[in-house]
């Protein structure tokens, strides 16, 4: 009897205590996850080379059936659920974007591989308000897409350039979160776009974004209360940065809390291990397919742990998926047909041929060398006449930020039409919407050049890679030591085949020079002037000394350049823009063929620096002060000030100590 009561007893226990146990059993959860695949579709550094149907036969990395292929392999492997994700920027940087209003590759190709949900990077933004809600509605109208999730925009109820963007995210095609339940585990994504890329997003205008750490907050807030969530994952389109206190998915860990997992993109950084702070975890997979990450997650008693990681490289080992590579193979022929045929081009045809690399760095390097020097060459070959000198472009600049990609030797030193266009794939004209950034020119004072070259001496060691300048036409030297804003000390003007001759660049002198520069960073002059609060302001002027009228206040600062776009054919009506990337390939085009093998070739004056830019560090006080501006000499008479009263005040003192002395003698 009491045997009996006593089992029964044990069994009602059981039974109180299932749900607590059930409860309590880990769940396993796998997210599969990649960022800032920018339309690589096919392998680097050389697309010919690829040949993702067979392994061991080349050298190169990524290509979406390679990334396929370990999607498959890696969800094969578990039992457990799988989720794969992106972090942005998933758009633009090679000859797929082109077609991609119309046929929307990039999200069709990743719905068909098997992701689940993505979010919008600044790239994404590229093709302006209405060109990404074309690429959507195609996505839609022609085989699907990923779910999307993306919290910061904010639209402009005033300006209808953005509406039919707003229209896409209202259909709800675009949803600010996403609720997914697997196993019991209600899983809450959002995605969020960070500073820094706001910031490089101009032509997203009239959107704007909000605060990522705020609407990171507010997603949180409504993922936890309101949905009842018990997982909330962060699609982060914000980085990771080597100093702390700009590596915003750092700070969106700390300040942002009840985030378990941030999917990291933007900086391009390959993180082996993931990164632990506070409680959030946080991943990021290099970028242009290059790598793939998975994570295995464990979730128990509310609480989320690291099981596992790997962060694969997608290289020759990795055999690729059959039918995404067929679906890229029949985009190709379509960008022949409709992007090349014109120009009596190819996808794969060798245009040039190359010894030596051609790296993209963080100081003069060969390839901008070379990209600045195809701007200058590319106007003054169409749009110079001889009869007006003051009318050839003196200057021409282009930013790290713009261009993309290197162009490295490979195995066979060709150079091809596909890949010499990853370069300068990027932009798009607000002037007929066809894609890829056309060519401005105006005129500028000498101080306003020498204040252009400022950006390389004090912006760029701010705010990072992208604001550095490739320059042509021009070599300078500067001190990092002297004044803010300051520091270039020598400006020559000229070309290595021509000389460099001194350059009066004082305020006095009034001659106009013609400079060049993509409709990026002609744009990004004015942004130069605001960062630095009118110390480097820069007033573009038309052939007449006249600045450019300025567009209205809440008019987009791209039309007011519109009128300064290079015309590739006057005989035309309207203007024919002049593509950096079109001029990029004429200019290889008529590089010398050394070998006579009917291919030209990239000139040895390319295999190494050429001297455009010095640093040279130095204390010197004639170095320091030397043809100073205004404001190294306002800082000079502030210091030389302070040290008179300094001085002034040891004096007093010393006066005060010895008359207290001779007073306490005299008693």
């Amino acid at each position: 009897m009491k045997s009996t009561k006593k089992r029964l007893g044990i069994l009602v226990i059981a039974i109180l205590l299932l749900p607590s146990l059930l409860l309590g059993e880990e769940k396993r959860l796998t997210l599969i996850h990649t960022n800032d695949m920018h339309s690589h579709l096919l392998g680097l550094p050389s697309n010919p080379d690829y040949s993702p149907l067979k392994t061991g036969d080349d050298t190169t990395v990524g290509g979406w059936a390679r990334i396929a292929s370990v999607i498959k392999s890696e969800k094969a492997k578990r039992t457990n659920p799988s989720f794969v994700l992106d972090a942005g920027d998933f758009l633009m940087g090679s000859f797929f974007h082109m077609i991609s209003r119309e046929e929307a590759v990039e999200l069709r190709l990743m719905k068909e591989m098997g992701y689940d949900a993505i979010t919008l990077g600044n790239h994404e933004f590229d093709l302006m308000p209405g060109g990404l809600a074309k690429i959507i509605t195609s996505a839609r109208q022609k085989g699907g897409l990923p779910e999307i999730v993306f919290s910061s925009a904010i639209f402009d109820k005033e300006n209808p350039e953005d509406d039919t963007l707003e229209e896409v995210f209202r259909k709800g095609w675009v949803k600010p979160y996403l609720v997914k339940e697997v196993q019991g585990i209600r899983i809450g994504l959002f995605g969020i776009m960070g500073k820094d890329a706001a910031e490089v997003s101009p032509f997203a205008r009239p959107l704007k974004f909000k605060n990522p750490i705020e609407t990171a907050r507010e997603m949180v807030k409504i993922l936890r209360e309101k949905e009842k969530v018990d997982l909330v994952i962060c699609l982060s389109h914000s980085g990771l940065w080597e100093k702390k206190s700009r590596s915003e998915d750092e700070q969106l860990a700390r300040e942002a809390p009840g985030i378990d997992l941030i999917v990291s993109g933007h900086t391009h950084t390959k993180l082996a291990q993931p990164l632990i702070v506070d409680k959030t975890i946080i991943v990021q997979a290099y970028a242009y397919g290059k790598n793939v990450g998975v994570l295995d997650l464990a979730y128990e008693n509310g609480r989320v742990k690291l099981k596992g990681y790997d962060l694969i490289d997608i290289d020759d080992r990795i055999p690729g998926d059959e039918k995404i590579q067929k679906k890229i193979e029949s985009y190709i022929g379509l960008i022949g047909k409709t992007v090349l045929k014109d120009l009596h081009l190819s996808f794969y045809k060798v245009i040039a041929k190359t010894d030596f690399d051609l790296t993209l760095m963080p100081e003069e390097s060969n390839l901008g060398n070379l990209i600045a020097d195809s701007i200058r060459w590319a106007i003054n070959r169409i749009d110079y006449d001889r009869n007006d000198p003051a009318g050839k472009v003196v200057v021409a600049i282009e930013s790290n930020g713009a261009i993309r990609d290197d162009l490295l030797r490979g195995r066979t030193g060709d150079i091809a039409v596909c890949d010499l266009f990853r370069a300068v794939p990027l932009g798009i004209s607000r002037g007929d919407e066809s894609m890829g950034y056309p060519f401005i020119t105006c005129y500028l004072y000498g101080h306003e050049i020498k204040k252009i070259l400022e950006v390389v001496t004090s912006i760029y060691p701010k705010k990072g890679n992208k604001y550095f300048l490739q320059v042509s036409g021009v070599k300078f030297t500067y001190n990092p030591n002297r004044m803010l804003f300051d520091r270039v000390m020598d400006i020559r003007i000229g070309s290595e085949e021509e000389g460099y001759v001194p350059f009066d660049y004082s305020e006095s002198n009034r001659a106009l020079y013609r400079i060049a520069a993509n409709l990026y960073n002609a744009t990004f002059l004015n942004f130069v002037g605001r960062f630095t609060y009118r110390l480097l302001e820069i007033i573009p002027k038309d052939r007449n000394g006249n600045p450019v009228v300025v567009a209205k206040p809440k008019g987009n600062p791209f039309d007011l350049l519109l009128p300064l776009r290079v015309d590739a054919d006057r005989e035309k009506p309207g203007t024919q823009e002049l593509k950096q990337w079109v001029a990029l390939m004429d200019y290889v085009r008529s590089f010398p063929d050394k070998d006579g093998d009917g291919i030209p070739d990239i000139p040895e004056k390319y295999r190494g620096k050429l001297g455009r830019i010095t640093k040279e560090p130095s204390w010197n006080p004639v170095s320091l002060l030397s043809r100073g501006a205004i404001v190294t000499w306002i800082a000079f008479g502030a210091i030389i000030i302070i040290l008179l009263v300094v001085g002034s005040v040891i004096y007093l003192l010393v006066r005060k100590v010895k008359r207290m002395a001779q007073t306490k003698k005299a008693f």
